[in-house]
């Protein structure tokens, strides 16, 4: 698909890899990366490109390529920045066995000390064609990143088994792609399948950024779901498990599943793909994955989805949340993001729209849908509700809008205190901010315009067309102006840049943040989905009900203020071996009796007891009315 507007493309590959014609490979290159010529046509020839996953019991891909060449330097690139990633992770570190051959003699290739994500050869005259070869090792354990193969399933990304020219645009690369798969196994992608040989699948010629852009996920066991029976474009659920017996969904949960299809359609009002699909596993073994694409998406979570419906309410926003995705994030993309091929460097600045806003329409898509109930979806924004409102004290020293380059700061590593360092607050506190937004169009229209009308306005425009839609800050502006009359940027920019969450919207919306002594039906069953005894709102820790491991501290809450850090482990309370039903008990005891809570810690090689000078009992996030406002968030909720 064409990706950004011309003038955008020239400006952002200026700034892309791309070796000058000048340059030769070298030990330390001379090659000066800011100044290559842009072609202005497609590479000449389609690339092949075929990935053996047949050895699941190493968990590797092995990949071949034949590429049209042109006597003289080259340099090939492994993709690093990976769309929906907004951060340059490409796993080149798993790249293993490169070899670089013509006409069955090896070329001489060297990586680039300035850029390890470029090989340089020279192609001797004569060659029009090489053929490269390596091995992705992906992982055989968790610690080494995500699992994305096993025995009986697996994720390919096209992005990391693949290698294209510098100096040209991703839609500029034709490539022909070819997977083969363990035997029986079935396969699910937006791609166009052309043929199956075997256990051998032949797909349509795709540009580079289409085949980066449609994952594949296959599996031994596999059940595929129509969600828009009869559509002219058509949306599938593609299921993939452990085990045949989690592939049960009964009609009822299908029905929620093809309503979420409906609601989105209804708020966005258009539809930017030929097809789409929702390929999902259910797995304690792959990885868990949600990640966006325009005709497809990655969802991966426990088997217990369909089989465990009631018990697992988190993460069923999960697809609501990555179809929005295929609007805003996909078809409508910020400049900063709309990067020509995949070494250019993205801006993640308007990561609070594309994020932010698809947060929030997740968690109300899921409510119209049914995939939440109304409790479930205001019990999921109690959490949101309390965590910026007592668990966010980073708030103090950066705001809304930093948060936003946490991808690039952080890279999502674990963090020692993440309510004071803060992480990727973009997505929920995203998402408070819509909901302020929404209430005050809302107001100002005395009921009459909403966000709703916002989404179809941005992007519900050119419906049936794939063509990406840059978007800046002022666009936003202008859009929501175009809706009810404001001073909108203000009005952002004021939440994005204060040193406070966006807590404004709750009310705002007719509801408030109430705390009472039992969790909610909805937190009840996170806590239990998730394995934790969640005590974030009172004594300011989150304990791992599997082996009492501190898993969070509330900075200068309780806990913490006794010395109590993330990653202790509570070995006893007030006197007796530790247990959550017995930290429970003791938090409820000190409001009765007024004694302290002491807690016996090890952290590393230090054993030392925690005192708490916490007395309120437990507090467990809630949302209640508040008298004499319109309920606005109800009929944000509701289905259309």
């Amino acid at each position: 698909m064409s990706l950004i507007r011309p003038a955008l493309l020239a400006a952002a590959l200026i700034a892309s890899l791309a070796v000058p014609a000048a340059a030769q490979p070298a030990p330390v290159p001379a090659a000066d990366w800011g100044t290559p010529a842009v072609p202005a046509s497609a590479w000449p020839g389609t690339i092949a490109l075929e990935v053996d996953a047949t050895d699941t019991a190493r968990r590797m891909f092995r990949v071949r390529q034949r590429i049209p060449v042109q006597a003289g330097p080259l340099t090939l690139l492994f993709p690093k920045w990976i769309p929906g990633k907004h951060r340059p992770d490409g796993p080149i570190h798993k790249l293993a066995g490169l070899r670089i051959t013509a006409n069955g003699q090896p070329l001489a290739w060297t990586r680039d000390p300035n850029e390890v994500f470029a090989f340089m050869l020279d192609v001797p005259a004569g060659v029009s064609m090489i053929e490269v070869a390596f091995d992705m090792l992906t992982p055989t354990a968790p610690d080494q990143g995500r699992v994305v193969m096993t025995r009986d399933l697996l994720n390919l990304q096209w992005g990391t088994v693949l290698l294209y020219p510098a100096n040209t645009a991703a839609d500029q690369l034709r490539y022909a792609p070819i997977l083969t798969l363990p035997t029986g196994w079935q396969a699910g992608s937006a791609l166009e399948l052309q043929a199956r040989t075997g256990d051998t699948l032949r797909y349509a010629e795709v540009d580079l950024e289409t085949l980066q852009d449609s994952p594949v996920f296959a599996g031994r066991h596999h059940r595929r779901f129509e969600l828009d029976p009869g559509a002219s474009r058509p949306v599938h659920l593609d299921v993939f498990a452990d085990s045949p017996r989690y592939l049960a969904a009964s009609d009822a949960q299908l029905r929620k599943h093809r309503e979420l299809v409906e609601q989105a359609y209804t708020l966005f009002r258009s539809q930017h793909f030929d097809r789409y699909d929702f390929l999902f596993s259910l797995s304690n073994h792959l990885g868990g994955i949600g990640l966006e694409h325009h005709r497809s998406s990655e969802n991966g979570l426990p088997p217990g989805y369909f089989t465990d419906w009631d018990a697992q309410p988190a993460g069923r926003d999960l697809l609501a949340h990555e179809f929005v995705h295929s609007w805003n994030g996909k078809f409508r993309r910020p400049d900063g993001l709309a990067t020509p091929n995949f070494q250019v460097p993205m801006r993640d600045e308007l990561l609070w729209v594309y994020e932010g806003q698809t947060q929030y329409w997740g968690m109300v898509l899921a409510a119209r849908s049914g995939l939440w109930t109304r409790d479930e979806a205001m019990g999921a924004l109690a959490l949101v509700a309390s965590t910026y409102t007592v668990d966010r004290p980073g708030f103090a020293w950066r705001n809304l809008q930093d948060t936003t380059h946490d991808p690039i700061i952080a890279a999502r590593r674990p963090q020692a205190a993440r309510s004071h360092q803060l992480s990727e607050d973009y997505y929920n506190a995203g998402a408070l901010l819509w909901l302020a937004v929404d209430a005050e169009l809302r107001d100002r229209s005395r009921g009459r315009r909403s966000l709703d009308d916002f989404a179809a306005r941005f992007f519900g425009m050119d419906d049936g067309q794939w063509q990406v839609r840059p978007y800046d800050f002022d666009d936003v502006v202008a859009t929501l102006d175009d809706v009810v009359r404001h001073d909108w940027a203000s009005f952002l920019r004021e939440r994005l840049d204060a040193n406070a969450p966006p807590l404004d919207g709750l009310p705002a919306s007719g509801w408030r943040l109430a705390y009472r002594d039992t969790p909610t039906p909805y937190h009840k069953a996170v806590q239990a989905q998730r394995q934790i005894a969640d005590h974030t709102a009172s004594i300011g820790l989150v304990l791992s009900a599997k082996d009492n491991l501190v898993s969070a501290v509330r900075w200068d809450g309780p806990a913490f203020d006794a010395g109590v850090t993330q990653g202790s482990t509570l070995l006893a309370v007030n006197g007796y071996a530790a247990d959550p039903i017995v930290l429970e008990d003791a938090i409820r005891a000190a409001q009765t009796d007024g004694s302290a809570i002491e807690l016996l810690v090890r952290h590393g090689e230090v054993i030392r007891t925690a005192t708490l000078d916490y007395r309120d009992g437990p507090k467990y996030p809630v949302l209640e009315r508040l008298p004499g406002t319109a309920d606005r968030l109800s009929d944000i909720l509701e289905a259309r």
